[in-house]
């Protein structure tokens, strides 16, 4: 097991236009149904002027920059099984609004064969080219049980 998955520099995007019906689902898979994302004539008297979308959102497309991550370096054929140890350092950096069109970028930047462990750093910027929110993403490669 020498060989790993990921190399440093190795890297993903994602680009999704945000939409309503994205932060409605959202709101009702989480139960987070603050004004600030769903209530566009409350949001209009804040220094927004329109609803945000949730930072949790974000949080999921980061997620699926993990899987095309793990899809692109071939992680799933192999005798382990990639598992997410979190996100840190998450921080949001601006609001994403409905309608707006963010890019994520999910780069490794660190590498530890030896605890089959990689980490990613992700920016994520809107259609503007602002950068609205940055993370990092620790993941393991767990060895599979062996076959009977």
């Amino acid at each position: 097991m020498d060989a790993f998955y990921v190399k440093i520099g190795d890297r993903v995007t994602f680009a999704k236009t945000v939409g309503e019906s994205d932060v409605y689902l959202f709101a009702g898979i989480t139960g987070d149904f603050a004004v600030n994302h769903v209530n566009e004539q409350y949001m209009t008297r804040s220094r927004y002027g329109r609803r945000i979308a949730h930072g949790a959102l974000l949080v999921g497309f980061m997620s699926t920059c993990s899987t095309m991550m793990v899809e692109r370096s071939g992680g799933l054929s192999g005798e382990e099984t990639p598992v997410s140890l979190g996100y840190d350092r998450i921080r949001f950096l601006g609001p994403v609004f409905i309608g707006d069109t963010v890019t994520l970028t999910y780069t490794i930047a660190s590498v530890d064969p030896g605890k089959r462990e990689s980490v990613a750093d992700i920016q994520v910027v809107n259609q503007s080219g602002e950068l609205v929110a940055v993370a990092q993403h620790k993941m393991r490669w767990v060895r599979n049980r062996a076959e009977p």
